[in-house]
């Protein structure tokens, strides 16, 4: 049913792929998802049912922010705000901030988490603390390029003498993929990669081997998740107890300071960012 909802709003397959956002945001699936059937969505008005088929399709990194979807679906902004609102209402979405792991900083990144499978607020407040796995058994259900064989297939743009082939960039993607487990970003890797090469290189696949095998990262002490939600009305940021529904208090018609969301103050920010940083012997 999902499917034949999505055929009638989908873009024609000579479009344009659909954009990702910028590296770090867009578009996140959440953990343990059920296999994809064909009535997933079916619970879902029309509308609601065609975008989240789409929503589910994208790749992770997909920018699907209402403007961006807008110019690729044939819904205006304001009609797939609505839409999103009520994906986050029946518990396929969820929009807020989280901290950046290995960061060392107060860095906050927006997110999108979309799940396939209704998950209610108890689960997701559970996944805001971090208490979910991040790591699905699921198998992938489509075949797609990993962010580090994107990297690795790029990587003769920035040094010509290092283009790989796509069995290089293959091979070689597991172990790209542990520099970002560890907390490296695209630029640490390409720096690691790119400085200091000898002026003739006869094997560019096993040189790159070996930089990802020796300059690989310390692998970092484990550190709980920091995230807050919005609220799907008013867009106030607060901790996913203050949010059933994900909805804060005064958009429920509720009074009194102990039903407005709790957002994060920036003492927590700082306190959590600190710990980040604290050497593991030093924590308790």
């Amino acid at each position: 049913m999902a499917d034949a909802k999505l055929s009638a709003v989908f873009r024609p397959a000579h479009a344009d792929p659909h954009p990702m956002a910028n590296p770090g945001y867009g578009k996140r699936s959440a953990p343990g998802q059920s296999p994809r059937t064909a009535q997933d969505f079916a619970h879902l008005p029309p509308r609601e049912a065609a975008i989240a088929a789409i929503l589910d399709r994208l790749p992770d990194g997909a920018d699907i922010s209402v403007k961006t979807l807008a110019k690729h679906l044939p819904y205006g902004q304001c009609a797939l705000r609505t839409a999103l609102n009520r994906l986050q209402a029946a518990g396929h979405l969820r929009r807020g901030s989280e901290h950046v792991r290995g960061s060392g900083s107060a860095r906050w990144v927006t997110r999108t988490w979309f799940s396939r499978t209704a998950r209610d607020d108890a689960w997701w407040s559970t996944f805001t603390r971090g208490d979910v796995p991040e790591d699905s058994d699921e198998p992938p259900q489509h075949p797609t390029r990993s962010r580090a064989f994107i990297l690795l297939a790029a990587l003769g743009r920035t040094a010509p003498s290092l283009s790989l082939s796509q069995a290089d960039c293959t091979v070689l993607a597991p172990d790209a993929a542990r520099w970002f487990e560890r907390g490296a970003t695209e630029q640490d890797l390409l720096r690691a990669l790119t400085a200091g090469l000898p002026p003739v290189i006869h094997r560019p696949a096993a040189l790159v081997r070996s930089r990802l095998t020796t300059k690989l990262p310390p692998e970092p002490a484990l550190r709980p998740v920091l995230r807050v939600l919005e609220c799907a009305k008013c867009g106030t940021p607060g901790r996913p107890d203050a949010l059933p529904g994900g909805v804060c208090g005064p958009c429920r018609g509720e009074s009194g300071p102990a039903q407005h969301a709790r957002p994060l103050s920036p003492a927590a920010v700082r306190a959590h960012a600190a710990a980040a940083r604290a050497p593991l012997s030093t924590r308790r």
